[in-house]
């Protein structure tokens, strides 16, 4: 695999967006049931924070659970509500300068879970590096319906909604939208993923399931960002052009 060596500071992506997909297929190829994979998953997210953070990535949101996956087995359920109880834990944030945040509604996991979510937010909130946002009990569609909710509930009139409106109230409000989106598992789609804050998103699609996308992976994703012209509707002639090291 090629090796990043250097990445001129200015072609890092501030936001990487991560479906993390490939989960139980991992698992199921080894003959494990899908909490296996899972939690193999988990080990793959403190990796792949780790170096971000390294990098100079300054949000990095994971789609972690969708509201679709609410009609998932209840003990599937069960078993990844619990994953994520034991596994937010709060050495990995600080030893690595790490701020929590969520987006998605939050009200549907159980109180266990959010009491957790809670803690994990508010102990560190003061940390200054990357931001790690779980997307949990999250779709796009939710968000767009609930920050329209908003609107009308604020009383806007409809001349005074505006696109800067709308993403004011969506749960991402606190951050850039995603320069990078990567898909993992091998599949070609956003899956309800961060729609509105991806109209100018570059996209990566890797084959490899999410327990085996380690820090290589990562660095190869970015890599291959930094090569792109980055026009968002203008012309190549308008693009103000950047300086790379890459080999």
């Amino acid at each position: 695999m090629q090796q990043i060596e250097t990445i001129d500071a200015e072609r890092i992506p501030q936001h990487v967006a991560i479906i993390m997909d490939g989960n139980g297929r991992w698992a199921k190829e080894r003959g494990h049931e899908r909490s296996y994979g899972h939690q193999a998953g988990v080990e793959t997210v403190h990796i792949v924070a780790e170096e971000a953070a390294r990098m100079g990535v300054k949000y990095l949101t994971l789609y972690t659970f969708s509201t679709e996956n609410w009609n998932r087995p209840a003990d599937e359920v069960a078993a990844l509500m619990s994953l994520l109880f034991d596994n937010l834990e709060e050495e990995v944030f600080m030893k690595n300068d790490i701020r929590f945040r969520t987006i998605g509604d939050t009200t549907r996991l159980p109180q266990a879970v959010q009491d957790r979510i809670e803690q994990c937010r508010q102990h560190t909130a003061a940390n200054h590096g990357m931001t790690l946002v779980l997307a949990l009990s999250y779709s796009a569609h939710d968000e767009l319906t609930r920050a329209i909710r908003k609107l009308v509930a604020e009383g806007v009139a409809a001349d005074d909604i505006s696109p800067q409106a709308i993403a004011a109230r969506l749960d991402t409000a606190f951050m850039p939208d995603p320069d990078l989106l990567i898909r993992t598992g091998g599949e070609l789609r956003l899956s309800n993923f961060l729609l509105w804050q991806s109209a100018y998103t570059e996209l990566y699609f890797s084959p490899t399931y999410w327990p085996d996308f380690r820090a290589d992976a990562l660095r190869q994703a970015i890599q291959q960002y930094a090569t792109r012209e980055r026009r968002f509707g203008l012309t190549g002639e308008q693009v103000k052009p950047h300086t790379q090291t890459i080999s």
